[in-house]
């Protein structure tokens, strides 16, 4: 069983280093990759995120200067605690690792925050959760709050 599986492994990467390599893009000296919009990119995109989080931002939650860490795509929720560290801290550490990677911290404003489609709001004890609906431009460029 263990040989079967070592040799689906390798016929994977095979077919990845061969994808990779005809769907490989360079612009100018400084953007390269797999091209947005390929079915592989996607993939790609989550591996190299879990390796990173895997490496880097496990090590902040291992020493509980971050609380929580959960992503969705490319937005990403953190507490921490403010008695072991600071945004800055975080944010600084996480931007240094990797040129291509680049946390924009949006700070909580009011006790609370908005996240994907949530508001995330803290109270005393607890924290509340609510939709969250961004506004949208009409056609006369003003602007609504959608409604379910």
């Amino acid at each position: 069983m263990e040989n079967n599986d070592t040799q689906i492994t390798q016929q994977i990467l095979t077919l990845l280093k061969v994808i990779l390599s005809q769907n490989y893009f360079t612009f100018q000296p400084t953007e390269q990759g797999v091209s947005m919009g390929s079915p592989i990119s996607s993939i790609i995109a989550e591996i190299f995120l879990q390796h990173f989080e895997d490496i880097h931002i496990k090590q902040l939650l291992d020493t509980k200067n971050m609380l929580l860490y959960t992503r969705y795509v490319d937005d990403v929720l953190i507490i921490y605690d403010t008695t072991r560290t600071h945004l800055h801290a975080i944010s600084s550490y996480i931007n240094q690792i990797h040129d291509n990677i680049k946390l924009n911290p949006t700070y909580r404003n009011n006790l609370c925050i908005k996240f994907l489609d949530l508001t995330i709001i803290r109270k005393q004890t607890n924290l509340e959760i609510d939709i969250y609906r961004k506004q949208t431009t009409t056609q006369n460029g003003s602007f609504q709050t959608s409604h379910l």
